[in-house]
């Protein structure tokens, strides 16, 4: 028999709802804990909000064919919202407790000392934060070894990726665990340095201001640039990631068309970081010298290729774009 672990969500606000979605729906019981002082109608109103909330996703996933519409009841009955008086039962019965309050530095260190002296030396504690540095909030956690950081991406029930973030004091084991709690529910934990941006929200603001800034010179519409976003660029990094397809082309394109952007648009932002003339220096361009951010060496190529195609080809039947020949 299964055995499933209490998690815990430290504030009820969208990332702790969107959260006790995603456990709730693996087979988690999830106390969704409200660290405020509230009147017992406030209290009432909030409880409302985010039970109200949750079942519409639920809903939402029952349309979307995820689950059958009368499992709905049976995944609501494994979320409880739990008011601040009752928060010390909740996280020290918990095996990870996952920290959402907002983003605001002194909130996060209070909130996390607080819910580490309720919670007890044994549940694990993963602030949540998009912003902060772990190591800026750790000292807040008594027994920092079991503390770090799981960015979640929004919306958090549906999107696979979380971003784990160890910091100094982080014992591996504790990283191990929930890494592997994560792809127990069916995620896709990856594990980064701290440093600022992690991984996808450093690649994404910048990728952001380029699709602004291409407005403000007049290079395209709106419209056109998503449109280019949509079937282009996210089209092809849908299947391939982006230092695969470095790989893929081979580095020394990236080289030359940084290069060029720089020289031609006067801007350094386009210029290609060091990494990419020493890999060209040592001959590791990629695919074809059989090595460049990735290794290939031993891979049969040709079925590599043709399963990156073939992906390529199931993104245009979801698009619709996939036509029969004229004969």
């Amino acid at each position: 028999m299964t055995v499933y672990s209490n998690i815990a969500c430290l504030g009820a606000g969208r990332m702790g709802r969107g959260i006790a979605v995603a456990f709730a729906y693996a087979g988690h019981p999830v106390a969704i804990i409200d660290f405020k002082t509230r009147a017992t109608d406030k209290f009432a109103a909030l409880e409302t909000d985010a039970l109200g909330e949750i079942r519409k996703t639920f809903a939402s996933m029952a349309r979307f064919g995820l689950l059958a519409a009368g499992d709905v009841e049976t995944l609501m009955d494994r979320v409880s919202i739990v008011p601040e008086a009752d928060a010390g039962a909740a996280l020290s019965g918990a095996t990870i407790i996952f920290e959402g309050v907002p983003e605001v530095l002194d909130l996060k260190r209070d909130a996390l000392a607080k819910a580490s002296q309720l919670a007890g030396p044994t549940p694990i504690i993963a602030s949540t934060t998009s912003t902060i540095l772990v190591d800026d909030i750790s000292g807040a956690v008594e027994h920092p070894e079991r503390f770090l950081n799981a960015h979640w991406l929004n919306p958090a029930y549906l999107v696979p990726l979380v971003e784990l973030s160890p910091g100094a004091k982080t014992d591996p084991a504790i990283t191990a665990r929930v890494k592997a709690m994560l792809e127990g529910i069916g995620k896709v934990p990856v594990i980064c340095a701290a440093s600022p941006g992690y991984i996808v929200p450093r690649i994404q603001v910048l990728a952001m201001n380029e699709a602004a800034r291409m407005v403000e010179e007049g290079v395209a519409s709106a419209a056109d640039i998503d449109k280019a976003i949509k079937y282009g660029f996210g089209f092809r990094f849908a299947v391939l990631g982006l230092l695969e397809f470095v790989d893929w082309g081979g580095g020394d394109i990236l080289h030359y068309a940084g290069q060029y952007l720089t020289g031609a648009l006067k801007s350094d932002r386009y210029a290609a970081p060091d990494i990419i003339g020493r890999n060209m220096a040592e001959g590791k361009v990629g695919l074809r010298s059989g090595e460049g951010f990735l290794d290939y060496a031993g891979m049969d190529v040709d079925a590599y290729r043709e399963q990156r195609l073939a992906a390529f080809v199931g993104l245009l039947r979801h698009f619709e774009l996939a036509k029969p020949p004229v004969l």
